[in-house]
């Protein structure tokens, strides 16, 4: 089998420097490498071992941004970070923290899960979670 690996997520942008230094300031991410640099660059970002991809949006979106956690239609719903304290990084990102949906918990599923989601600068959704854990039968099958 071949060896494979997430490689990056892509976002087209109205404003593609607002939305790097989005998740440059709230993310940890940092400038890697521009593609063509001028009007039509493309910027990729890195954190870790993940890439986002930043392009000029060349058209209008056809459909108003999403809300809640995000698009209920076929087609990629959020991208999530996990994080010490949901209430501590929406306490960080201040005025910059859109929220779209709660924060809500969800110890009937996890004790201690607690989730918000966000909008970045673009209408792009966010999930902010905290206390996330694999379901320990399901590991072993």
């Amino acid at each position: 089998m071949v060896r494979t690996a997430f490689s990056h997520m892509a976002i087209s942008c109205k404003n593609p420097l607002t939305v790097e230094s989005f998740y440059v300031k709230h993310f940890g991410f940092k400038r890697a490498r521009v593609v063509a640099p001028g009007p039509n660059q493309v910027v990729f970002l890195k954190r870790e071992d993940i890439y986002l991809e930043i392009f000029q949006a060349k058209q209008d979106t056809p459909l108003p941004s999403a809300g809640g956690a995000g698009p209920e239609y076929p087609g990629w719903r959020h991208l999530a970070f996990t994080v010490d304290s949901v209430d501590a990084k929406l306490a960080e990102m201040g005025q910059e923290a859109h929220i779209t949906l709660g924060p809500l918990n969800f110890d009937e599923v996890i004790k201690g899960w607690r989730t918000a989601w966000i909008a970045d600068p673009e209408g792009n959704i966010v999930e902010i979670t905290q206390g996330y854990t694999d379901q320990d039968n399901l590991l072993q099958q």
